[in-house]
């Protein structure tokens, strides 16, 4: 948290003391409004000679801000903000290192105040002062980036002093040789002559002395904006390779749920910051090249033209990689993606108002390709500089777009909200391979001309993987391909290279994220132990390193079949989460599952309680179910038959609970009605405007409950604790069956109109949609 966000939380006694800190002479508008800006340009001391700049900087980022307030409530700050600035460059410009120091005056006393009002040191976080140092390099680059264009600013003015004095030069002895081949020599001639030579002797002395300055000058000039380039190239690197890297990874990462710590704004202002930079060191490289070959040849230094070619192509390379890495893609395509199905995708170029590109708007187009296209794409693009144009494995509709500009964001970018892929060529599969298990990619590609046309650069990226399906049923499968790619992909990879096994900490880790993401809740230690004794499918050692370290193949994550089942540990997950997500998210959070339990200990434990105990669990046989255990009036333990999605649409959990009148006590012995009354569904005590009554469903337990439980019907036969089905009654009607028929008939009603499912979920952490 920044020391003016802090400041913002406290007290209005104490947040009275701040304001007095900055008094008449820094409008608290100012800090409020450029509060990031004046932390990271003065947290770091400066030496003077940088310092020189700060009033010229101040000025110019007041004034940005507040050319970007347009809204009529915003008019009077925007006043103020105009009006400071014109202050300080009346009150400062002759004195920058004034209003530095008072700043930095300012920010420690503000710091004191909210140390004394929290009773805390204030220490700048590490990823704070991680970015404050970078700012503090881009700052310092940017003074002798300044510094230089100063210094060719005298050699040209040293340069034409030198032609002017030259060109006197060579006229005084033009004069001398006229003398000397015309007419009589006279008194007066030898006297003209000698004032002529001692002339020419005192501006020889002269040139030869700035000859000795423009060649000395020159070569520090040269060596300044070699040292501007390398530091350039160390900056540029924190960025790209580091940060912008990092957000992508955070991207990634998203995917299974992990919220975003980067912003990318932030990355843009950096690296507009270095284009900015990068392209005046190349001008600046230019006018010195140009100086250079308006020299007498006589008088260039050598070897000088060659190093200042090679310094181009350094910094010209500097901005081509920086063109082409912030071209990224700021909203992914879906992850799991259906045949004719809408998908939208934005992608965004970093530098593109700094450069100007929006001057020539620049078209993007979009193609899907194989892994195995996306390798040859970058295994080429490294050999030649410049990748050839892959084969495409399917069609996508409204794949082309053009970039716009938004003044106020300062973003160039395209947003594709209407793509759809309409069919889609597979690879040929091998061994136990699915089409769930091949993974494809989104290329983007664009054309960029900077500088006038001056330069033109051909930008491509690639977007995370993507599992194509046709089907709801497919879905599932996909997302654990994904799951898998989004959490274990190692860095640099080759596309898209995972490993086959990872540790059960990772993957519980994953799990996790996942699990909270999608349902609002966690995950606690003995949940993710009872995922681990599913996974592995044998007992585990009691020790958590020693778990943690145990290694989870992809097979046993999504291939193999749990014992006695027909489905795999991920899509018994996976329907835990999805139906967690859509009817028992405020169940869980609440605690009032239990959820990972073995339906063996869940009877050992409801064994030593009160009859009309009960617990929730997810179910093992019935993907996506979950159950009731209960103690019975006999001190038996019974299951009922799960509760799916299917049921829970008819009716929620809540309600079904309050229906069953054997249900008493929560485990271990909390009263039912005081956790989950605020869940009940209100009934209505007002006739429909038809003038029918509404029915009411509720769920009954069988009349057999009563006899003997040799009567009680068990779905799996390999149980021994009897499980009970409910039915269905409707409060208003008379007979059991009619309001059977009732029952069965909405029910088929609703199979008519969700064949698949929800067959797009979003495993993102997104929305249901019923087809």
């Amino acid at each position: 948290m920044s020391l003016w966000s802090r400041a913002q939380q406290l007290p209005p006694e104490s947040l009275q003391k701040v304001r007095a800190v900055y008094g008449e002479h820094f409008p608290i508008e100012v800090r409020h409004c450029l509060a990031t800006w004046i932390e990271n340009r003065i947290w770091t001391p400066e030496p003077e000679e940088q310092q020189r700049y700060f009033v010229e900087e101040l000025v110019q980022e007041i004034t940005t801000h507040a050319e970007l307030m347009l809204s009529p409530e915003m008019f009077v700050t925007k006043m103020k903000l105009l009006e400071a600035a014109k202050q300080f460059r009346m009150q400062y410009s002759h004195a920058p290192h004034e209003l530095y120091t008072y700043m930095r005056r300012c920010l420690a006393l503000e710091m004191e105040v909210i140390q004394n009002a929290m009773g805390t040191s204030y220490v700048q976080p590490q990823t704070e002062r991680k970015y404050s140092e970078l700012l503090t390099g881009l700052q310092t680059v940017r003074q002798k980036v300044n510094m230089a264009s100063e210094e060719i600013r005298s050699l040209q003015a040293n340069n034409e002093s030198f032609s002017l004095q030259y060109h006197e030069c060579l006229k005084n002895k033009g004069h001398i040789n006229y003398l000397q081949q015309t007419g009589p020599i006279t008194a007066d001639r030898r006297e003209l002559e000698a004032c002529l030579r001692v002339q020419i002797e005192d501006m020889e002395r002269k040139l030869n002395a700035l000859v000795a300055q423009i060649n000395q000058s020159q070569m520090e000039l040269v060596d300044h904006i070699k040292e501007n380039i390398t530091n350039l190239r160390q900056l540029q690197s924190q960025v790209l390779d580091e940060e912008l890297i990092k957000w992508k990874r955070e991207q990634q990462l998203s995917g299974n749920g992990v919220p975003m710590q980067s912003n990318l704004n932030t990355i843009q202002e950096w690296c507009e910051l270095l284009a900015d930079l990068i392209w005046s060191t190349r001008q600046q490289v230019s006018n010195v090249a140009r100086i250079n070959s308006k020299t007498l040849a006589e008088l260039r230094q050598p070897h000088l033209a060659e190093m200042l070619d090679d310094m181009n192509k350094q910094v010209t390379s500097l901005l081509s990689t920086l063109v082409t890495s912030t071209f990224v893609i700021e909203k992914q395509p879906p992850q799991v993606m259906k045949t004719n199905t809408r998908f939208t995708a934005t992608v965004r170029l970093l530098v593109g108002g700094q450069l100007n590109v929006h001057m020539t708007p620049p078209r993007v187009t979009v193609v899907i390709i194989s892994e195995q296209q996306a390798q040859l794409l970058l295994k080429s693009d490294s050999a030649s500089g410049r990748g050839k144009q892959p084969v495409e494995c399917g069609d996508i509709l409204n794949n082309s777009g053009c970039m716009e500009y938004q003044p106020t964001s300062r973003q160039l970018s395209v947003s594709f909200r209407n793509m759809q892929l309409r069919k889609i060529k597979r690879a040929e599969k091998k061994g136990t391979e699915s089409v769930m298990d091949e993974k494809l990619t989104l290329l983007f590609q664009s054309e960029f001309n900077v500088g006038g046309g001056e330069l033109v650069f051909q930008v491509w990226t690639l977007s995370l993987p993507v599992v194509v399906i046709v089907h709801g049923n497919q879905e599932p499968h996909g997302w654990a391909t994904v799951t898998w790619d989004n959490a274990f992909s190692p860095p640099g990879r080759v596309p898209f290279a995972v490993p086959d096994k990872v540790s059960w900490g990772q993957l519980a880790e994953t799990l996790r994220i996942k699990f909270c993401s999608a349902t609002g809740g966690d995950l606690s230690d003995d949940n993710l132990r009872f995922l681990a004794e599913k996974i592995f499918r044998s007992s585990l050692p009691l020790n958590n390193m020693e778990l943690n370290s145990m290694m989870v193949s992809w097979t046993q994550f999504c291939k193999d079949a749990l014992p006695e089942r027909n489905f795999t540990f991920w899509e018994w997950f996976y329907m835990v989460v999805k139906v967690t997500r859509d009817y028992l998210r405020t169940l869980w959070c609440d605690r009032l599952i239990m959820g990972f339990i073995q339906k063996k200990q869940a009877e050992e434990m409801l064994s030593k309680c009160p009859p009309g105990t009960f617990l929730l669990r997810f179910s093992d046989s019935e993907l996506g179910g979950i159950t009731i255990a209960w103690v019975g009036d006999g001190n038996e333990v019974f299951s009922l038959q799960p509760f799916t999605s299917r049921d829970l649409m008819l009716r929620s959990l809540a309600d079904r609970i309050l229906d069953l009148t054997q249900l008493q006590f929560l485990y271990p012995n909390v009263a039912k009605d005081d956790v989950f009354s605020k869940y009940y569904t209100k009934p209505e005590n007002e006739m429909l405007k038809n003038g029918y009554v509404k029915p009411v469903l509720v769920t009954t337990l069988p009349p057999y409950m009563s006899a003997s439980p040799s009567y009680l019907h068990s779905p799996d036969s390999h149980r021994n604790t009897p499980s009970a089905h409910s039915s269905y009654f409707s409060a208003a009607t008379p007979a059991q069956t009619e309001s059977s028929f009732m029952d069965s008939e909405l029910f088929e009603q609703i199979r008519a109109f969700e064949p698949d499912g929800f067959d797009d979920f979003d495993f993102y952490g997104g929305n249901a949609a019923m087809k």
